[in-house]
């Protein structure tokens, strides 16, 4: 929003309460960025409203269903977050695509292994690859299982990650903190993808939500956030449905 200035409000996450202010801070709307926790917090403006999807109301449409089936062969393999060149150059990839003009580009490697490793709570690096065609998948690591401090098993019969999510563990959720996937599989559509295979995932560890942060109605890079219904958003700190009539 060009003519708005942004302001935010933001706390640190330290000591052995972050993961549980982490949680309750989740409630009111706040997201990760490393060790802060923020959320917008501008005068006289509420564009960014926070979005959740109730993982249990969830249906998806047609439109999603195809979707997940054009990436049914992807498996999904629950990490330490601990990222790899592998993951940095996949990062690059997709800001150049994505998002060339945003300040993100400049990272580096150092910069990026901060933003996935340094999580005070419990945080998993979520990769997506595809078998390769002469071998059998022998299975992945599950999240529940997976603390910040382990490494999962490697696997060794699939090709390089094509989409990665840093994901948070809440006590009532899966918190999507920041994905990016391989620009040159646009047709795959990974972006919502994602989205949806967390929505599957969350269901199967017994989570209610899955947080997608912030989206701002009218904006088109944002719009996708409300395409997954029913979904709710915060309004004056209390979670109501909202029903994408667009």
């Amino acid at each position: 929003m060009p003519d708005r200035r942004e302001r935010k409000l933001f706390t640190n996450l330290v000591g052995g309460r972050a993961e549980a202010l982490h949680d309750d801070l989740a409630q009111l709307g706040f997201r990760r960025s490393q060790n802060i926790a923020y959320r917008p917090a501008c005068q006289g403006c509420s564009a960014c409203v926070s979005t959740r999807v109730p993982v249990r109301d969830f249906t998806p449409t047609r439109s999603q269903k195809r979707v997940a089936k054009r990436n049914a062969d992807l498996i999904r393999v629950a990490t330490a977050p601990s990222p790899r060149m592998e993951h940095y150059q996949l990062f690059q990839r997709y800001l150049q695509a994505r998002h060339a003009g945003g300040g993100m580009v400049d990272m580096d490697m150092f910069d990026f292994a901060a933003m996935v490793e340094d999580s005070p709570v419990r945080t998993h690096l979520i990769e997506y690859r595809a078998p390769k065609a002469d071998q059998t998948p022998q299975g992945a690591a599950e999240i529940a299982a997976t603390p910040n401090e382990e490494r999962a098993p490697r696997l060794t019969t699939i090709d390089d990650a094509i989409a990665c999510c840093v994901t948070d563990v809440l006590r009532d959720g899966l918190s999507l903190v920041y994905s990016f996937f391989e620009p040159a599989q646009e047709r795959r559509s990974l972006g919502r993808f994602i989205i949806l295979d967390h929505i599957e995932f969350a269901r199967s560890l017994n989570l209610d939500y899955v947080y997608l942060g912030y989206w701002v109605r009218g904006s088109r890079k944002m719009d996708y956030k409300i395409e997954f219904q029913p979904s709710e958003v915060l309004e004056e700190n209390k979670w109501v449905r909202f029903q994408n009539t667009e």
